[in-house]
């Protein structure tokens, strides 16, 4: 029981490369559809505008010509309205943005053109069997991160807008400061109190992980060491 909560919550932590440790707030199955089908709804409306547009002049330019326009527009749409809108600045199709969704990658940072192309160009198979999206839906449902399959082809994922990026870690609490035991040129006492500002976006893990390279200095490991560090850390920056 004890672990539910985690299995029910859609915010998982991720650590980067770099050590930073970033908690998303991933999309559920339900929401998305109704995203996707607000999506259906705008291009909907926007052909009937086409259509009558092109209706009016027809007139003037041809039966056949307004088809193969009236062609073209319904491909634009389908295929190509959500690449544009998914690779802007805003990440989100016109749908994702009523539903407070947006699609970036696992790190945090915006897709690229060609990975919004790769997403919604494979949905054309998330959607099979027979226009079913049982593919898509199984990929969804079988996956952590609720990824189909042209989010696991494009290394994509949908997360709720207003909490797609936040530090895992927190601060550690103030401490006393500390005198280093041993004189420190500026270099040395920069690259402490580095430590300290930088280390509220890394895991506890990568903290004393860098901490223990300093065992000569504050003569433990782990947490103590952390402890130490920051200790003096805050001796430099405040009272020397």
């Amino acid at each position: 029981m004890n672990g539910l909560p985690e299995k029910l919550d859609t915010l998982q932590s991720i650590e980067l490369a770099e050590g930073v440790e970033i908690r998303l707030r991933i999309a559920g199955p339900i929401l998305r559809m109704w995203a996707w089908l607000l999506d259906l709804i705008f291009i909907g409306l926007a052909m009937m505008v086409i259509s009558m547009v092109l209706g009016i002049t027809g007139y003037l330019v041809g039966g056949q010509v307004v088809g193969g326009m009236m062609k073209l527009a319904w491909f634009l749409l389908i295929w190509w309205y959500p690449v544009f809108f998914e690779a802007s600045r805003r990440g989100a199709t016109i749908g994702k943005r009523i539903c407070g969704l947006r699609v970036i990658q696992p790190s945090g940072a915006p897709i690229s053109f060609s990975q919004a192309l790769v997403r919604n160009f494979i949905r054309v198979i998330d959607i099979m069997p027979w226009f079913s999206g049982l593919f898509g839906l199984t990929s969804l449902l079988s996956t952590r991160r609720f990824q189909r399959l042209g989010d696991l082809a494009a290394g994509t994922v949908v997360v709720y807008e207003r909490n797609d990026v936040v530090p895992e870690s927190v601060g550690p609490p103030p401490l006393q400061p500390q005198r280093p035991v041993v004189a420190l040129n500026a270099e040395e006492a920069l690259a402490i109190i580095t430590f300290r500002e930088r280390s509220v976006f890394w895991s506890d893990a990568r903290r004393a992980e860098i901490a223990d390279h300093l065992q000569p200095l504050t003569d433990s490991t782990g947490v103590a060491g952390v402890t130490k560090l920051m200790a003096m850390a805050h001796w430099l920056q405040e009272k020397r």
